[in-house]
């Protein structure tokens, strides 16, 4: 596989996890604008992505039976509706890490406007058993670097 075949993965910028998404038909709802749950997966998306970028190998981790992440709490506010063919920004910032989570604030962005604004509390938990458990500590440390002073 080339180079330029490989998707296209988000960057960090400073303390900013900064992904682009393209809004797709499939992304719409009959009224053309973006279905409200899709934004969910935008966010998704973005977060696993600022993982990988910042070295942190969450398949490996699942497969190690290590702990994988989960969504223990999520609040967000739609302010305005993308449409077909929009180049989005979702911005990731760290705000707080706990010994088994980790705050995560979260905008979907079009030409700088907020769009979407929202709060994910992520859970690091047993493989199997799906109780909280302390996060690796190198990944604390790659936290450290990220969080939002």
């Amino acid at each position: 596989m080339e180079p330029e075949d490989l998707p296209r993965r988000g960057r960090i910028v400073g303390r900013e996890h900064r992904f682009p998404v393209r809004v797709f038909f499939e992304d719409t709802d009959l009224s053309g604008v973006v279905y409200h749950a899709n934004y969910l997966r935008y966010m998704e998306r973005a977060r696993s992505d600022m993982l990988a970028v910042a070295g942190i190998d969450q398949r490996g981790s699942w497969e190690s039976g290590e702990g994988v992440y989960v969504v223990a709490d999520l609040s967000i506010r739609y302010l305005r509706s993308a449409r077909l063919d929009d180049a989005l920004i979702v911005v990731t910032t760290l705000k707080r890490i706990g010994a088994a989570s980790v705050t995560i604030h979260q905008r979907v962005m079009l030409d700088g406007e907020i769009l979407t604004d929202a709060t994910v509390l992520a859970a690091f938990v047993e493989a199997g058993g799906g109780r909280p458990k302390r996060q690796p500590r190198h990944w604390l440390t790659i936290f450290e670097g990220l969080l939002e002073e």
